[in-house]
Order: structure tokens, then sequence, then C-alpha cells
């Protein structure tokens, strides 16, 4: 069986890590580059790093950011934020990042995940996609969470896949930042219907949290910000908990 997959995510801003509830109300948590060392070190098995950034410099600032990362961390790391062309993915992982995560530029233009598949491989194309629930629908959302769009989440989620992508990042925004647990309804639909690896996000606030997603949610991975950040849950304490639950982790 695959081990499951713990997994920090930093949103960068402005080249420092934060952290707000619902998208909101940011935080200031470190420096991105000091934090994804102690991870890489404290048994984390992936990273992912979110530019939130709404700077002109951007491309340039990330590529740095990727660079310092690539030269301090032994385990796969993840980019996101602002990505839109072929060009842009190329730029990152010449820079040392692994995998590149798209969300609005995917639902613009869906052909975009085509094109970066053909042009760099499936297991580096990660699709991120941020839904709400609404009257019982679960609605993608864009730009942070502000703008709904028409998309239904599981049949957004099955194209994605049909079109290439390796992975699927997926936030409840119902969930994010508040601390109660993940969507995990949902994320075990999105399992049971896909049959590429779906990571949870958005929710995480107890050890607990996590053995429920692994195993309710029937999720690959767990993503989570501001209980690794603020010290709330330790890495190592946490999959030794896991392991207890028979969920396959590395140690």
């Amino acid at each position: 069986m695959l081990t499951k997959r713990i997994i920090p995510c930093l949103d960068i801003k402005n080249g420092r890590t934060v952290k707000g509830i619902n998208f909101v109300d940011l935080r200031d948590a470190g420096d991105p580059v000091e934090l994804a060392e102690i991870y890489a070190r404290t048994g984390a098995d992936e990273l992912v790093f979110l530019d939130i950034s709404a700077t002109e410099e951007r491309r340039r600032t990330l590529a740095d950011l990727v660079l310092r990362v690539a030269e301090k961390v032994n385990i796969p790391f993840t980019v996101g934020g602002g990505i839109s062309s072929v060009e842009d993915v190329d730029i990152l992982l010449q820079n040392g990042a692994d995998k590149v995560s798209i969300n609005s530029s995917a639902v613009k233009n869906p052909q975009l995940i085509n094109d970066l598949v053909a042009k760099f491989g499936s297991q580096c194309i990660v699709v991120a996609i941020d839904a709400k629930q609404i009257d019982g629908e679960w609605i993608v959302h864009l730009v942070g969470g502000k703008v709904p769009t028409e998309l239904n989440l599981f049949e957004w989620a099955k194209e994605v896949e049909r079109r290439g992508a390796g992975e699927i990042l997926f936030t409840s925004m119902n969930h994010d930042g508040t601390k109660n647990g993940f969507a995990n309804e949902a994320l075990a639909k999105l399992s049971n219907e896909l049959n590429i690896p779906i990571i949870a996000s958005g929710g995480a606030g107890t050890i607990q949290h996590f053995t429920d997603t692994f195993i309710d949610g029937k999720s690959d991975a767990a993503l989570a910000a501001s209980v690794f950040h603020f010290k709330e849950i330790e890495i190592r304490d946490l999959k030794e908990e896991l392991k207890k639950n028979d969920i396959p982790v590395r140690l």
C-alpha cells in the first residue's frame, strides 16, 4: 500500500509565509526557506508553496525563492500561484521545483492542463481546486475563493483527470482555517470517482482530523498550514499516531 503523505503548505506573500482564516486576516508565520528546512528535517513528505502576492515581479521573485528552497531541502516540493503558461512552469522547474500547481488558469483555459502535461509529464502537474458547498452543491471558486464559477467540483475534477493532471489538491473553503476537520464526505467521493491522488486541504486542527481524512475521506495526502507553522502539531507526533491507527506513513 502506498504511504499517506503529510504536506505542510506555505502561503507566500511578499517573500514571507502568511496564514489566514477562510483566505483572509493574514498574519506572518515566518521565513519560508527556514520553515521549509525545518519541515524537511522533521518528517514532512512534501511541501507546497503558494504565492498569493499580487506583484508584477512575481515570476522572478518566485523563481528566486524556489532556487533557495531547492538548495536547502531534500524532499519534493510543489509551487503554485499565478502560473498561467508553459513558460512559467519551465522557469520554476528549471529552478528546482518538483511539481507545479495551477488553479484559476486551468479553469479559464483548460487546454493549459493538456499543454503542460504534454511538455512536462503528468507527474509534475497538480491542479488545485478551491470549492465551497452552497445549498448542498460543491461549487468551484477562483481568486482565493472570492469568485464563484458555474463549475461543479466533481465534474471539474473528472475533466482535470481526463486532461492528464497527475494530482488534485482540493481545498474546502467551508473548512479552511476553521480547524474543525477536513471535508471527508467530498474527499471520499472524489477518491471513489477518480484514479489520481487526492490531496486534502482545509480544516486540519487535530491529529484526529488527519486520521479521519485518511480513513473516512480516503485521501492520499493531507495538507495543513497553521497547525504546523505555529507548532500546534508536530509532524513526528502526528505520524506516530497515524501509524498506531494502521495508516501507512514514512517515519
